[in-house]
């Protein structure tokens, strides 16, 4: 990757959040996710990542998001790297009048994408296990923290960049089941019980030598905490379509990942939390292929098809269990 030199704003951003930049310096825009411009830029004392939100998101829907948000990912790396160390990557610095975070740049060779190793079949279970362990530690540690609602006003943020562009917009494709998704969204707005990084995804996730580490929490919002489970169980179900040969390592993730998380749950009957989660998930399938954000690896109609026979289904007649909606998944890849 060629370096250049990085953009005056990025720089400027940089010097309000007193990280000295000399003159000449060079970087290189790193690729992957679609709200954000991410940077590495190469200072005297090492390498940094440096990430600015975009107004408009770069999918072929028109998706925009106030550029806000970059303050509230910077607020939940601390709050989470307080809740449990080495879950994220060091912060810098953020500035508001950017948009834009600094932070600890994480060597690939060291730190390589879960996404990138589960596209090339390497399922490890409990690696899963760890990020469900993780994730529950931080939603635990926050439902008891009385500072943490007024601290993340971020219910339109949430409403726009998730609810909306996933559930709703679906719903607006499938009038026959949208209904169930208007209720979903109803449900996940009312239940407001943690702190919800709100992107919980392979693609987020580093496979750190110490354990999962978490990346881009745009979405963080105080709410509720059967999306963030969701979120990552959908994600390995639908790795199922992208490498087969590996369908039965990311179901024993998705299994493992749930068992980890369950047993974290303090703030509430685990089966409540449980019972939102599996419900959840088949709407956030479903948004997957027909929402504002599909995902990039289902381009044909058959696997696309696999996904909206099993999303609608169980639209139509929801389970209260993860393990169950794990069935219904495998059942229909099977067919």
């Amino acid at each position: 990757m060629t370096a250049i030199a990085p953009p005056p704003e990025l720089l400027a951003a940089l010097a309000r959040m007193a990280i000295a930049v000399p003159a000449g310096t060079l970087g290189q825009q790193l690729t992957g996710g679609v709200s954000s411009d991410i940077w590495r830029i190469d200072l005297p004392d090492g390498a940094i990542c440096v990430k600015r939100a975009l107004g408009r998101l770069k999918v072929a829907a028109d998706w925009r998001a106030p550029i806000g948000r970059n303050r509230y990912e910077a607020e939940w790396m601390r709050v989470a790297a307080a809740a449990v160390p080495g879950s994220v990557p060091r912060l810098l610095g953020q500035d508001e009048e950017a948009g834009a975070l600094a932070m600890a740049y994480l060597p690939p060779e060291t730190y390589p994408l879960w996404k990138t190793q589960l596209r090339d079949g390497l399922a490890d279970s409990s690696f899963a296990a760890r990020v469900g362990q993780r994730v529950a530690r931080v939603h635990a540690a926050t439902s008891v923290d009385s500072s943490i609602p007024n601290r993340f006003p971020t219910d339109e943020i949430f409403y726009d960049i998730r609810l909306a562009p996933y559930l709703l917009a679906t719903a607006a494709k499938h009038p026959d089941r949208a209904a169930a998704l208007h209720a979903l969204v109803a449900t996940t707005q009312a239940n407001k019980r943690c702190l919800v990084h709100g992107d919980i995804s392979p693609k987020n996730i580093l496979a750190g030598p110490n354990g999962p580490v978490f990346l881009d929490a745009e979405c963080a919002w105080w709410g509720d905490p059967a999306f963030d489970l969701a979120f990552c169980l959908n994600h390995l179900l639908l790795k199922c379509l992208w490498t087969p040969a590996a369908t039965q390592g990311f179901l024993a993730c998705y299994t493992a990942l749930a068992a980890a998380y369950r047993a974290e749950i303090t703030w509430e009957p685990p089966e409540s939390l449980e019972a939102r989660a599996a419900r959840l998930l088949p709407g956030l399938l479903l948004a997957r292929v027909d929402g504002k954000s599909p995902v990039e690896y289902i381009t044909t109609e058959p696997p696309r098809a696999i996904v909206r026979r099993t999303a609608r289904a169980l639209l139509a007649d929801p389970l209260d269990r993860l393990q169950d909606v794990r069935h219904a998944w495998e059942a229909e890849l099977n067919r």
